[in-house]
Protein backbone atom coordinates (compact mmCIF):
# COMPACT_ATOMS: atom_id res chain seq x y z
CA UNK A 1 0.00 0.00 0.00
CA UNK A 2 2.56 2.13 1.22
CA UNK A 3 5.00 1.61 -2.31
CA UNK A 4 1.94 2.17 -4.32
CA UNK A 5 1.39 5.33 -2.79
CA UNK A 6 4.78 5.90 -2.94
CA UNK A 7 5.16 5.36 -6.75
CA UNK A 8 1.95 7.62 -7.35
CA UNK A 9 3.79 10.84 -5.00
CA UNK A 10 7.12 9.98 -7.21
CA UNK A 11 5.33 9.93 -10.79
CA UNK A 12 3.49 12.95 -9.87
CA UNK A 13 6.37 14.64 -8.60
CA UNK A 14 8.15 13.42 -11.85
CA UNK A 15 5.15 15.30 -13.94
CA UNK A 16 5.11 18.72 -12.67
CA UNK A 17 8.90 18.93 -12.46
CA UNK A 18 8.35 17.96 -16.59
CA UNK A 19 6.08 21.00 -16.57
CA UNK A 20 7.83 23.28 -14.55
CA UNK A 21 10.86 22.70 -17.22
CA UNK A 22 8.85 23.11 -20.28
CA UNK A 23 7.16 26.23 -18.93
CA UNK A 24 10.24 27.59 -18.56
CA UNK A 25 11.42 26.71 -21.94
CA UNK A 26 8.94 28.68 -23.40
CA UNK A 27 8.91 31.69 -21.41
CA UNK A 28 12.85 32.02 -22.32
CA UNK A 29 11.94 34.17 -25.50
CA UNK A 30 9.76 36.15 -23.39
CA UNK A 31 12.52 37.04 -21.00
CA UNK A 32 14.97 38.22 -23.69
CA UNK A 33 12.68 40.10 -25.06
CA UNK A 34 12.43 42.11 -22.06
CA UNK A 35 16.00 42.08 -21.45
CA UNK A 36 16.86 43.28 -25.60
CA UNK A 37 14.23 46.07 -24.78
CA UNK A 38 16.19 47.48 -22.51
CA UNK A 39 19.83 47.46 -24.21
CA UNK A 40 21.67 49.34 -26.83
CA UNK A 41 21.81 47.92 -29.94
CA UNK A 42 25.64 46.61 -30.19
CA UNK A 43 24.67 44.33 -26.61
CA UNK A 44 20.95 42.76 -27.45
CA UNK A 45 23.06 39.58 -29.69
CA UNK A 46 25.78 40.12 -26.75
CA UNK A 47 26.31 36.25 -25.51
CA UNK A 48 29.69 35.98 -23.98
CA UNK A 49 28.81 37.00 -21.14
CA UNK A 50 24.85 37.49 -21.59
CA UNK A 51 23.48 40.32 -19.14
CA UNK A 52 19.73 39.94 -18.50
CA UNK A 53 19.85 43.88 -16.89
CA UNK A 54 22.62 45.55 -18.50
CA UNK A 55 24.84 48.28 -16.40
CA UNK A 56 22.98 51.05 -17.98
CA UNK A 57 19.21 50.31 -19.17
CA UNK A 58 17.33 51.91 -21.60
CA UNK A 59 14.10 52.10 -20.04
CA UNK A 60 13.28 55.29 -22.08
CA UNK A 61 12.80 52.87 -24.91
CA UNK A 62 9.21 52.55 -23.95
CA UNK A 63 8.65 56.19 -23.91
CA UNK A 64 10.46 56.49 -27.66
CA UNK A 65 8.19 54.03 -29.16
CA UNK A 66 5.01 56.49 -28.97
CA UNK A 67 8.00 59.13 -30.60
CA UNK A 68 9.23 57.54 -33.31
CA UNK A 69 6.83 56.33 -34.88
CA UNK A 70 2.82 57.06 -35.13
CA UNK A 71 2.18 54.30 -32.27
CA UNK A 72 -0.77 55.56 -30.87
CA UNK A 73 -2.32 55.49 -34.31
CA UNK A 74 -1.44 52.10 -35.03
CA UNK A 75 -2.82 50.89 -31.33
CA UNK A 76 -6.30 52.47 -32.37
CA UNK A 77 -6.15 51.12 -35.99
CA UNK A 78 -5.41 47.50 -34.49
CA UNK A 79 -7.53 47.84 -31.39
CA UNK A 80 -10.84 48.91 -33.62
CA UNK A 81 -10.16 45.81 -35.95
CA UNK A 82 -9.59 43.19 -33.35
CA UNK A 83 -12.62 44.60 -31.98
CA UNK A 84 -14.81 44.68 -34.90
CA UNK A 85 -13.33 41.22 -36.26
CA UNK A 86 -13.82 39.15 -33.15
CA UNK A 87 -17.70 40.86 -32.57
CA UNK A 88 -18.80 39.68 -36.31
CA UNK A 89 -16.71 36.04 -35.61
CA UNK A 90 -18.71 35.74 -32.63
CA UNK A 91 -22.44 36.78 -33.69
CA UNK A 92 -21.53 34.57 -37.05
CA UNK A 93 -20.11 31.68 -36.22
CA UNK A 94 -22.67 30.94 -33.18
CA UNK A 95 -25.31 31.74 -35.46
CA UNK A 96 -24.06 29.47 -37.95
CA UNK A 97 -23.54 27.05 -35.58
CA UNK A 98 -26.74 27.34 -33.71
CA UNK A 99 -28.56 26.28 -37.69
CA UNK A 100 -26.02 23.43 -38.61
CA UNK A 101 -26.52 21.97 -34.67
CA UNK A 102 -30.15 22.01 -34.23
CA UNK A 103 -32.36 23.09 -37.41
CA UNK A 104 -32.80 20.52 -39.70
CA UNK A 105 -33.38 21.85 -43.48
CA UNK A 106 -32.08 19.71 -47.10
CA UNK A 107 -28.82 19.66 -47.21
CA UNK A 108 -27.28 20.56 -43.99
CA UNK A 109 -24.79 18.18 -43.10
CA UNK A 110 -23.68 18.72 -46.81
CA UNK A 111 -23.60 22.23 -46.70
CA UNK A 112 -21.63 22.01 -43.46
CA UNK A 113 -19.01 19.73 -44.81
CA UNK A 114 -18.15 21.84 -47.77
CA UNK A 115 -17.96 24.70 -45.21
CA UNK A 116 -15.43 23.44 -42.93
CA UNK A 117 -13.37 21.75 -46.19
CA UNK A 118 -12.09 25.06 -46.59
CA UNK A 119 -10.27 24.90 -43.02
CA UNK A 120 -7.67 22.45 -45.38
CA UNK A 121 -7.02 25.02 -47.77
CA UNK A 122 -4.32 27.66 -47.06
CA UNK A 123 -4.97 31.37 -47.31
CA UNK A 124 -2.18 31.47 -49.18
CA UNK A 125 -3.90 29.58 -52.66
CA UNK A 126 -6.74 32.21 -52.46
CA UNK A 127 -5.41 35.30 -51.47
CA UNK A 128 -4.44 36.27 -54.69
CA UNK A 129 -7.98 36.38 -55.84
CA UNK A 130 -9.70 37.96 -52.60
CA UNK A 131 -6.89 40.72 -53.40
CA UNK A 132 -8.77 41.44 -56.84
CA UNK A 133 -11.94 40.54 -55.48
CA UNK A 134 -11.65 43.61 -52.68
CA UNK A 135 -9.86 45.63 -55.27
CA UNK A 136 -12.57 45.07 -57.58
CA UNK A 137 -15.31 46.50 -54.55
CA UNK A 138 -12.40 49.52 -53.96
CA UNK A 139 -12.05 48.15 -50.63
CA UNK A 140 -7.65 48.64 -50.89
CA UNK A 141 -6.27 50.28 -48.43
CA UNK A 142 -9.51 50.10 -46.18
CA UNK A 143 -9.52 48.53 -42.69
CA UNK A 144 -12.78 47.66 -44.20
CA UNK A 145 -11.16 44.88 -46.20
CA UNK A 146 -9.68 42.63 -43.77
CA UNK A 147 -12.85 43.03 -41.83
CA UNK A 148 -15.19 42.24 -44.30
CA UNK A 149 -12.69 39.01 -44.68
CA UNK A 150 -12.49 37.96 -41.06
CA UNK A 151 -16.10 38.33 -40.35
CA UNK A 152 -16.29 34.33 -40.87
CA UNK A 153 -14.61 31.50 -39.50
CA UNK A 154 -15.11 27.89 -40.69
CA UNK A 155 -12.85 26.92 -37.17
CA UNK A 156 -15.28 28.85 -35.18
CA UNK A 157 -18.55 27.38 -36.81
CA UNK A 158 -16.91 24.13 -36.43
CA UNK A 159 -16.24 24.46 -32.67
CA UNK A 160 -19.50 26.35 -31.76
CA UNK A 161 -21.59 23.46 -33.31
CA UNK A 162 -19.87 20.92 -31.13
CA UNK A 163 -20.70 22.53 -27.72
CA UNK A 164 -24.28 23.15 -29.51
CA UNK A 165 -24.65 19.63 -29.65
CA UNK A 166 -23.92 18.65 -26.68
CA UNK A 167 -26.76 20.78 -25.32
CA UNK A 168 -29.95 18.74 -24.95
CA UNK A 169 -32.34 18.99 -28.02
CA UNK A 170 -35.57 18.39 -25.32
CA UNK A 171 -34.57 22.16 -24.57
CA UNK A 172 -35.17 24.14 -27.71
CA UNK A 173 -38.04 21.84 -28.01
CA UNK A 174 -39.57 23.23 -24.84
CA UNK A 175 -39.08 26.83 -26.06
CA UNK A 176 -40.47 26.40 -29.12
CA UNK A 177 -43.60 24.80 -27.34
CA UNK A 178 -43.67 27.86 -25.41
CA UNK A 179 -44.08 30.14 -28.49
CA UNK A 180 -40.74 31.20 -28.92
CA UNK A 181 -39.16 31.40 -32.42
CA UNK A 182 -35.46 30.35 -33.28
CA UNK A 183 -34.12 33.92 -32.82
CA UNK A 184 -35.50 33.98 -29.91
CA UNK A 185 -33.89 30.72 -28.65
CA UNK A 186 -30.93 31.38 -30.24
CA UNK A 187 -30.50 34.72 -28.04
CA UNK A 188 -32.23 33.56 -24.83
CA UNK A 189 -31.03 30.10 -24.42
CA UNK A 190 -28.24 29.08 -26.61
CA UNK A 191 -25.81 32.30 -26.00
CA UNK A 192 -26.08 32.53 -22.21
CA UNK A 193 -25.12 28.68 -21.65
CA UNK A 194 -22.41 28.72 -24.53
CA UNK A 195 -20.09 31.43 -22.59
CA UNK A 196 -16.87 28.51 -22.12
CA UNK A 197 -16.84 28.16 -26.23
CA UNK A 198 -17.38 32.13 -27.00
CA UNK A 199 -14.82 32.97 -24.49
CA UNK A 200 -12.68 30.32 -25.90
CA UNK A 201 -13.00 31.54 -29.28
CA UNK A 202 -13.33 34.98 -27.96
CA UNK A 203 -9.16 33.98 -27.30
CA UNK A 204 -8.51 32.60 -30.63
CA UNK A 205 -9.72 35.24 -32.85
CA UNK A 206 -8.41 37.76 -30.79
CA UNK A 207 -4.61 36.76 -30.91
CA UNK A 208 -5.07 35.91 -34.64
CA UNK A 209 -5.99 39.07 -35.47
CA UNK A 210 -3.85 40.92 -33.11
CA UNK A 211 -0.92 39.46 -34.41
CA UNK A 212 -1.88 39.41 -37.98
CA UNK A 213 0.75 40.72 -40.06
CA UNK A 214 -0.09 38.78 -43.82
CA UNK A 215 -3.01 40.52 -44.19
CA UNK A 216 -2.78 44.12 -43.25
CA UNK A 217 0.37 44.09 -45.27
CA UNK A 218 -1.56 43.07 -48.14
CA UNK A 219 -4.14 45.34 -48.05
CA UNK A 220 -3.38 48.67 -45.89
CA UNK A 221 -0.53 50.97 -47.81
CA UNK A 222 -1.60 54.17 -46.33
CA UNK A 223 0.76 55.03 -42.49
CA UNK A 224 -2.34 56.43 -40.98
CA UNK A 225 -4.31 52.97 -41.57
CA UNK A 226 -1.39 50.63 -40.88
CA UNK A 227 -1.78 48.47 -37.39
CA UNK A 228 0.86 47.83 -34.53
CA UNK A 229 2.41 45.20 -36.51
CA UNK A 230 3.42 46.84 -39.59
CA UNK A 231 4.34 49.90 -37.22
CA UNK A 232 7.13 47.68 -35.82
CA UNK A 233 8.38 47.01 -39.18
CA UNK A 234 9.58 50.75 -39.93
CA UNK A 235 12.52 50.02 -37.19
CA UNK A 236 14.18 47.85 -39.62
CA UNK A 237 15.81 49.85 -42.48
CA UNK A 238 17.83 48.17 -45.22
CA UNK A 239 21.25 48.59 -43.00
CA UNK A 240 20.15 48.84 -40.09
CA UNK A 241 17.31 47.80 -36.88
CA UNK A 242 16.79 49.18 -34.19
CA UNK A 243 15.71 46.13 -32.23
CA UNK A 244 15.74 47.92 -28.64
CA UNK A 245 12.48 50.11 -29.91
CA UNK A 246 11.09 46.82 -31.95
CA UNK A 247 11.29 44.45 -29.13
CA UNK A 248 9.74 47.49 -26.55
CA UNK A 249 6.74 47.31 -29.09
CA UNK A 250 6.58 43.94 -28.72
CA UNK A 251 6.47 44.08 -25.12
CA UNK A 252 3.25 46.61 -24.90
CA UNK A 253 1.49 45.00 -28.21
CA UNK A 254 1.70 41.66 -25.72
CA UNK A 255 -0.46 43.50 -22.98
CA UNK A 256 -3.62 43.32 -24.24
CA UNK A 257 -3.53 39.92 -25.70
CA UNK A 258 -2.90 38.84 -21.70
CA UNK A 259 -5.23 41.19 -20.50
CA UNK A 260 -7.87 39.20 -22.63
CA UNK A 261 -6.57 35.90 -21.73
CA UNK A 262 -6.70 36.71 -18.02
CA UNK A 263 -9.89 37.62 -18.09
CA UNK A 264 -11.35 34.75 -19.84
CA UNK A 265 -9.11 32.26 -18.31
CA UNK A 266 -11.58 30.59 -16.55
CA UNK A 267 -14.04 29.90 -19.39
CA UNK A 268 -10.77 28.83 -21.49
CA UNK A 269 -10.33 24.98 -20.81
CA UNK A 270 -13.71 24.01 -20.16
CA UNK A 271 -14.78 25.20 -23.40
CA UNK A 272 -12.04 23.36 -25.46
CA UNK A 273 -13.21 20.75 -23.65
CA UNK A 274 -17.04 21.06 -24.08
CA UNK A 275 -16.66 21.90 -27.69
CA UNK A 276 -14.47 20.75 -29.94
CA UNK A 277 -11.27 18.82 -30.14
CA UNK A 278 -13.31 15.81 -29.72
CA UNK A 279 -13.68 13.20 -32.95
Amino acid sequence: MKSAKRKAVLSKTLVYILLIIIAACMLIPFLWMFSAAIKPDREVFRMDPFVFIPADPKWDNYLKIWTKIPFFQFVKNTVFLTIVVTCLQLLTSSFAAYSFAKLHFKYRNGLFLAYIATIAMPWQVYMVPQFIMMRGFGLNDKLTAIICLQAFSAFGVFMMKQFYEDIPDDLCEAARIDGMNEYQIYARIMLPLSKPALSTLTIFTFVATWNDYLGPLIYLKTEAKKTIQLGLKMFISQYSSDYGLIMAGSILSLIPVLIVFLCLQKYFVEGVASSGIKG
